[in-house]
């Protein structure tokens, strides 16, 4: 978060002696009132907000609304949900008991706390494209080698099985799955949220980005039965060609925010 940002609450409230020592110690900037007055112009206009500032000219929404829909999306479209909501399944497809599966899944889920605090660590250093970049790979690798892992799998009274080398295989890569997504596209889609908005249109915005997240954890959760039914080689790989999409759409679409203010946001291109 840049100082104009962390200054903007002190102008909201009219302190405006406290939002010039922030933007001063922050930025060096000296002509402060100049800056204060551009960002009380963009908080006014921002409690006159109303849905209809979304409106543009890219299939009826500003372009930078898109992105965060599409980031909130593909979020959910590589299938994190699946692999928490099912991974007991998972884990007894490659052959634990179900007293390990259920530990194997808390230790999955204290995984995902541990990477997610190193993507905070990591975020102001490296940058949000490269993480996200970084993170799309190796989820596409990991899902790709699950769903052909699961292409060797044998069926035998409704279970599915793996045997090796195919069972440690799909685990590794569940794994690297849940650590690739949560070091980066777990946490990071919410701080490009929270960044890449201008503060004009910035809360209408979340709402329909938050929206479009949950009617996409709703889709990819309730049909990986469905998915699963076909085959487990055709829910994986639908989750990893998502997960390419996503490493496309963050290279030609996404920009990146590190350091720069929500005024700067609209024009704002890769």
């Amino acid at each position: 978060m840049t100082g104009v940002q962390t200054c903007a609450l002190p102008i909201s409230r009219g302190n405006y002696d406290k939002a010039s020592q922030v933007l001063y110690d922050f930025t060096g900037i000296v002509n402060v009132n100049l800056k204060i007055e551009e960002i009380r112009s963009t908080i006014d206009s921002e409690k006159r907000e109303s849905l209809s500032d979304l409106r543009g000219s890219a299939l009826g929404l500003k372009p930078i609304v898109w992105v965060g829909i599409l980031l909130s999306v593909f979020q959910q479209f590589v299938g994190i949900n699946v692999i928490f909501y099912y991974s007991t399944t998972l884990w007894r497809t490659v052959g634990f008991e179900e007293s390990d599966a259920l530990t194997i899944t808390v230790i999955t889920s204290v995984t995902n706390i541990a990477v997610t605090i190193l993507a905070i660590l990591l975020v102001d250093k490296v940058g949000r494209r490269p993480m996200l970049l970084a993170g799309s790979f190796f989820m596409t690798v990991s899902l790709g080698l699950m769903a052909l892992a699961f292409s060797f799998a044998k069926v035998s009274g409704g279970e599915v099985t793996l045997e090796a080398p195919w069972a440690p295989i799909a685990l590794v890569a569940a794994n690297l799955f849940v650590v690739a997504f949560g070091a980066t596209w777990g946490p990071l889609v919410w701080v490009l949220l929270g960044e890449m908005f201008p503060n004009r249109i910035r809360a209408g915005a979340l709402a329909v980005a938050a929206a479009a997240q949950w009617v996409a954890n709703f889709f990819i959760s309730t049909t990986f039965p469905s998915f699963s039914s076909i085959s487990l080689t055709f829910a994986y790989g639908f989750y990893a060609f998502f997960a390419l999409l996503s490493l496309l759409f963050v290279f030609f679409r996404v920009p990146e925010t590190k350091g720069k203010e929500l005024e700067e946001m609209e024009d704002l291109t890769v």
